[in-house]
């Protein structure tokens, strides 16, 4: 077998290395860094939570990068080519940059078997590290004790919110899901936590290992009107106040929570990494990240959304709400079938009036004909819940992929109408792929 020349033959390669997607241990990545002899001579900041982390990784890098410095982010999954992982000073790296980086991880790994997403991570690791940077921001995957990035020691990290997901890698509850996020945390490094309800396991392991505890609402809090808002440090480390803020460029009324930790966290480390109010403010106007409530201009509104699990699709659902009226609203959904699905549907169902259950790439896919059964179910329990409500009329249809589905909603919606994609980045990045502005063309006036 020759040996791989380009990313996609190192990405089958990886593939093909490591029967199982997923299997948590950190001891195989730390090994392999050691051997690599990866290190950052930037700050690092890590960022872990089940919602929000996306957002804040995005706001940090703008933030940062307004104030003049030159950063490196490590980001996942990707909604259209895998070379979105790996930012450096705002553009996506060449896959050809990546391949020597690869080419490192397998001479270095000996007899190691990696996953797919222990390699990779390895990979970009050590292309970030050796990059000229300021600034290394990475995101947690999945938890935190045993994720890949946490082979790696971070000078600040932030945790975003906790809410249930990946139960079966996690544990049952907030509590033990908390917990394994925690675990990014270093004694005596800056945590920074935005979950304005925090799980006790998280704030108990901070003091056990004494680490440098930011919570919101205690030692950093933010208010605002339908104008404007401000920032204030009350941590001893941290005195500092932000006024006059516009609202960040990221829709959803959650992204203030996201906001508030990124600025936190810069500010833990002010002394290596000094930011001026006025990239605090250009930061978080200029912001952009597809698929966080994203609203595509045109005719029917269009509005994309990443939210995977019921806390998201929850938020999503508020934010819909606060959009205004629309006479009709047309839902493309896509899941993971080892998803509560039936919780994410009891947030949204009662806005939508007519659905397209789609089919997704994948092993752990739910098939479409599955999800237009648990929306069905979703909508006759929502009309038995409401006292005195008439059953839901939705209209519930089945597509073999995303764009199929979304094709379907366009030509049925009036320019009224709103459209709403969500459910799995697959599922944004499905439609992504077919060319928004030709989608919505038909209906823009």
């Amino acid at each position: 077998m020759h040996a791989p020349q380009t990313l996609a033959d190192w990405l089958a390669h990886c593939a093909r290395l490591h029967p199982a997607t997923m299997d948590l241990s950190l001891e195989r990545t730390a090994e392999v860094a050691r051997r690599l002899e990866i290190r950052f001579t930037a700050p690092v900041i890590t960022v872990a939570g089940t919602n929000g982390k996306g957002s804040t990784c995005a706001m940090l890098e703008a933030i940062a990068r307004q104030a003049g410095y030159r950063v490196g982010l490590y980001q996942k999954p990707e909604l259209l080519h895998f070379e979105e992982r790996c930012r450096i000073d705002g553009a996506a790296v060449a896959a050809a940059d990546l391949v020597p980086q690869f080419a490192a991880v397998e001479a270095a790994r000996g007899d190691i078997t990696l996953t797919q997403f222990e390699f990779s991570t390895l990979a970009i690791a050590r292309l970030l590290s050796q990059a000229p940077l300021d600034l290394v921001i990475l995101e947690v995957g999945l938890g935190g004790r045993f994720d890949s990035v946490n082979a790696f020691e971070p000078d600040a990290v932030v945790i975003t919110s906790i809410a249930l997901d990946h139960m079966a890698w996690l544990g049952p509850d907030r509590e033990s899901i908390g917990l394994e996020k925690a675990h990014v945390m270093r004694a005596g490094k800056p945590a920074i936590v935005s979950d304005p309800v925090p799980p006790a396991s998280v704030i108990a392991h901070a003091r056990a290992i004494g680490a440098d505890l930011w919570l919101v609402g205690r030692d950093f809090t933010h208010a605002g009107d339908r104008q404007q808002w401000g920032w204030s440090g009350h941590h001893a480390g941290a005195r500092r106040r932000y006024h006059g803020l516009a609202y960040p460029a990221l829709r959803g009324a959650n992204q203030l929570l996201n906001a508030a930790g990124a600025i936190a966290a810069l500010e833990s480390l002010r002394e290596r990494l000094p930011i001026t109010a006025q990239a605090v403010r250009t930061g978080l106007a200029m912001v952009d990240l597809p698929g966080r409530f994203q609203i595509v201009p045109g005719q029917p509104a269009l509005v994309l959304d990443v939210a995977h699990n019921p806390q998201a699709v929850a938020a999503l659902a508020l934010n819909l709400d606060a959009m205004g009226f629309f006479p009709r609203t047309h839902a493309v959904f896509g899941a993971m079938a080892d998803k509560d699905i039936a919780a994410m549907l009891a947030h949204i169902a009662p806005l939508v009036d007519a659905w397209y259950c789609c089919s997704l790439p994948g092993a752990r896919a739910a098939r479409a004909e599955d999800l237009a059964e648990r929306v069905l179910a979703a909508c006759a329990a929502g009309a038995a819940g409401a006292a005195g409500a008439a059953p839901r009329g939705a209209a519930v249809h089945t597509f073999d992929g995303p764009a199929e589905a979304l094709r379907h909603a366009v030509a049925a919606a009036d320019p009224a109408d709103r459209i709403v994609v969500f459910g799995s980045f697959l599922t944004v990045g499905g439609v992504l792929k077919e060319g928004l502005p030709r989608l919505t063309a038909a209906h823009v006036g």
